[in-house]
This record gives structure tokens, C-alpha cells and sequence, in this order.
């Protein structure tokens, strides 16, 4: 080894050795997350980028500063996942409410600390309406509590009582109400680590750092969008204007805005999935060929049979698995609630889709400003004469694309016709092969 590779070598480790002092320098640093909203798809990402930026930093510890009333069920449970499993200590600070959804995000911390007049607890899942779900909602809640708790060295009793007002506490709680802790019960209880009043407190008092470098992660405009992308009820949306965006470009010749929409709702409601690494380039892929399957069924095979079904279930597979947190079809680690939960949101999308098709379908062309989804002038423009029969026989042009209906020019007029061979793009020599219930129709010129 020459000297000029011996001093760059040396020069790469001088290098490398400044950069991981810049990055945490001589104090610990502590990496802060603020959580003050409802429990949802926009939080689960603020914690997760949050905790990936913590671990680009070398953070050495990462405290929460939690304030809620509790939300999604599906977003706690991802959110708890990866406090649990994260390879920095996550330490959690209750600032005044940690309630539902939150309880459970807080009983998944190393340590929890709470203000004084805070609380934790009443973690019953409650439909929208605020009425108890079904119990076998409570039990499912149940176990994420409890195992939780047990993974942190808590009383699992206590963790249950927060959902279920029928487990008995002896000296906390009896049957009958959900348990809630007070700061000071929660102390007494093991569900506290320490009372402080700030978070400098929390870390100079109990994490024991005098002296420490703090970051605090700020969500970006692109994080706040995407999470409200990610909202199931607004991807149910998306996915009727898929359908009924497919359906209404199949009815009208050329493409316009039908297509449009759907094509914007596709991106919209994959991109943040995909981005987020929640799907996967064989999940869209088996969406576009669930796609081409049912064009395939309409315009090439006769009737509906296996190409339709098979369309019909891969663009709902698609569509379903883009949704859950699955790794080269390895579904082990998926739930059978974020399953579920997935497969409504595709459902109620396609019904809401029909639906759409159906409404708009007597709407079109009525009234209003729908009027102008009709094809008002070029009907205008088409010539309606007794003499149809006439014209079988005679040559003309596409003048658009027959799919199979469209508009022909014989003579120089125009007239409506439909295509007996499939596509005929614009600007094709066409024969008018016979006209029948006022109708014409053509084929290309040579067609047998």
C-alpha cells in the first residue's frame, strides 16, 4: 500500500469521525414529538417520519409530548407497533390528556410522565356516534392493551379496565365504569413514571441529562397532505370516482374528462401508499391488469365470463392489498382488523361507485350544469333523415373513434353510427353495412 492511499484512507476515517460528532456533539440529544391532535392517519405519520428522523440523528432518547382524546383504532396499533420495536428508548409526556387511543400509544412507552391534572385511560371503542362497539371490538382492544402492558412490565388488569367496565381492580375500581387515572393515581398505580410540569423537568430530573442538545420534529406540508389522503373515508371517494369515471368515458366517444378524473383518483389514492411503502409495484400491477381483463370482457369477448370475474377480482385485490403493510405477499404480520378494515374501504367505494354510475346516469344531460356532460351540439349537428336506408352501401370516414359508437362522415355529413368490428379509429375509410331501428352500421373498407 503506496503512501497516497495510506493519507486517503486516512483523510475518509478523519471524515467519517467529524461526522457522527456533528451529529449528536458532546451533550445527548433528545429527539421531542409532538402529538396534540386526534389519533389518525396524519399522526401515525408524524411519529413514524419523526422516529426515523431520531434514528438519522442518533438520537438517545425520544420523548412524545402527547395531548389527546384518543381516534383510529388501526393508526394507535401501527403507532404503538413501532414505539415498541424502536431501537431508541421512546419516553412519552402526558401534557394533559391521553385518552383512548392515547392510553394505549402512552402504556407502549419505556416511561410515562404526566402534568399534574392530566389523565389516562377510557379507552372503550366508541363508534361515531360515541355509543360502545360491539364486544368483540372491546376484547380486540383488550388484548392490545394488555399485552402492551405486559411488554412494559405494567399491571395488565389495570390496562383492561380501561376498556372493559367489567374488570374489577381491588382498591381502584370496581365493575361498572371505565377506568381513568388521575396523574397521582397513575403514579401510585405504576402507570406513571414522574410528575413534571415541562419537559425540561422530565429530562434533566428523570432521563438525568443536565446538559443536552434537544431537536423536535416539525411536520412538512407534504406529511399533513398525505395523511389526509390516506383518510379511509376520503380513499372510498377515490374509488368511486375511479369507477364511475370508467364507466362514462366507456359511454362517450374520445377521452375527456371522465378519464381524467379517473386517472387523478388512481394517483391520488396509490401514491401516498406508495410513497409511504405501503404499496408495492405488483399491487398496482395486479390493479392495471384487473383493468385490462374487464376491457378485454366489453369490447373483445362476447358476454361476461371468466375474464370479467377474474378482472372484477383482481382489481379489487389490488386496490385492497395497496392498503395493508404487507412485504412480497407475506401477510404474517397483518392483522385481521387492518384486513378487514382494508376490504370496507374497497367495498364501500365500489357501492358508492355504482351508485354514482347509476344517479348520474338519469342526471346527464336533464338539467343544470350536467347539461354539459351531454353531447347536446354534436347531436345537433347530426343529420336525421328518413332516407338512411340510402345509404347502405356507401363509403364515408370516422370522424371519431367508434368504440363501438361514435360519428361517421358520408357525404360530407355527419351521422351517428356504431362499429360491428370492434375499434375504428378516427380518420378510417368506413362502408355502411345496413341500417336497422334507426341506426347505421358500419365497417372499416375491406372488412370481411
Amino acid at each position: 500500500m503506496n503512501k497516497t492511499t495510506i493519507f486517503t484512507w486516512f483523510l475518509l476515517l478523519l471524515t467519517f469521525v467529524s461526522k457522527i460528532e456533528g451529529k449528536n456533539g458532546p451533550d445527548p440529544l433528545v429527539y421531542t414529538i409532538p402529538i396534540k391532535q386526534e389519533i389518525n392517519h396524519t399522526t401515525r405519520l408524524f411519529l413514524q417520519h419523526g422516529m426515523e428522523e431520531a434514528q438519522q440523528l442518533q438520537a438517545d432518547a425520544i420523548l412524545i409530548d402527547l395531548n389527546t382524546y384518543g381516534g383510529l383504532l388501526e393508526a394507535a396499533d401501527s403507532m404503538r407497533t413501532h414505539i415498541l420495536y424502536s431501537p431508541i428508548p421512546v419516553y412519552v409526556f402526558i401534557n394533559n390528556n391521553a385518552a383512548s387511543a392515547g392510553a394505549l400509544i402512552s402504556i407502549a412507552c419505556r416511561k410515562i410522565y404526566m402534568r399534574k391534572g392530566a389523565s389516562i385511560g377510557a379507552a372503550t371503542v366508541v363508534d361515531q356516534s360515541g355509543a360502545a362497539m360491539p364486544d368483540k371490538y372491546q376484547c380486540y382492544m383488550r388484548s392490545f392493551m394488555r399485552g402492551t402492558a405486559e411488554t412494559q412490565g405494567r399491571n395488565p388488569q389495570i390496562a383492561e379496565a380501561m376498556v372493559d367496565d367489567r374488570v374489577i381492580v381491588p382498591h381502584l375500581v370496581d365493575s361498572g365504569k371505565v377506568l381513568t387515572l388521575t396523574a397521582e393515581e397513575a403514579l401510585q398505580w405504576g402507570y406513571c413514571d414522574g410528575i413534571a410540569e415541562t419537559m425540561d423537568e422530565i429530562i434533566t430530573r428523570y432521563l438525568n441529562y443536565p446538559q443536552y442538545e434537544l431537536n423536535s420534529y416539525t411536520p412538512s406540508t407534504f406529511d399533513r397532505v398525505k395523511g389526509f389522503l390516506m383518510n379511509p373515508a376520503l380513499q372510498a371517494i377515490l374509488i368511486m370516482i375511479m369507477i364511475g369515471g370508467l364507466y362514462f368515458e366507456l359511454q362517450t366517444p374520445g377521452l375527456g374528462f371522465p378519464s381524467l378524473a379517473s386517472v387523478v383518483a388512481a394517483i391520488l389514492y396509490f401514491a401516498p401508499l406508495y410513497i409511504d411503502g405501503l404499496t408495492q409495484n405488483w399491487e398496482i400491477l395486479l390493479f392495471f391488469i384487473g383493468l385490462i381483463l374487464i376491457a378485454l370482457e366489453i369490447f373483445v369477448i362476447p358476454g361476461f365470463g371468466v375474464a370479467g370475474i377474474a378482472g372484477l377480482a383482481c382489481l379489487f385485490s389490488g386496490l385492497t392489498v395497496g392498503l395493508l403493510d404487507n412485504t412480497n405477499f407475506d401477510f404474517a404480520h397483518v392483522s385481521a382488523d387492518s384486513i378487514g378494515q382494508a376490504s370496507l374501504t374497497v367495498f364501500s367505494g365500489l357501492i358508492l361507485g355504482f351508485v354514482l354510475v347509476l344517479w348520474l346516469s338519469h342526471k346527464i344531460g336533464t338539467k343544470g350544469f350536467l347539461r354539459r356532460a351531454a353531447l347536446e351540439a354534436d347531436l345537433e349537428e347530426a343529420v336525421s333523415s328518413p332516407d338512411y336506408q340510402t345509404l347502405v352501401g356507401q363509403e364515408g370516414t370516422a370522424l371519431t373513434v367508434l368504440r363501438p359508437s361514435g360519428k361517421v362522415q358520408i357525404n360530407g355529413k355527419s351521422y351517428d353510427a356504431v362499429s360491428e368490428a370492434g375499434f375504428i379509429e378516427a380518420g378510417t375509410p368506413v362502408v355502411v353495412q345496413r341500417y336497422e331501428n334507426a341506426q347505421l352500421y358500419v365497417v372499416p373498407q375491406g372488412h370481411f
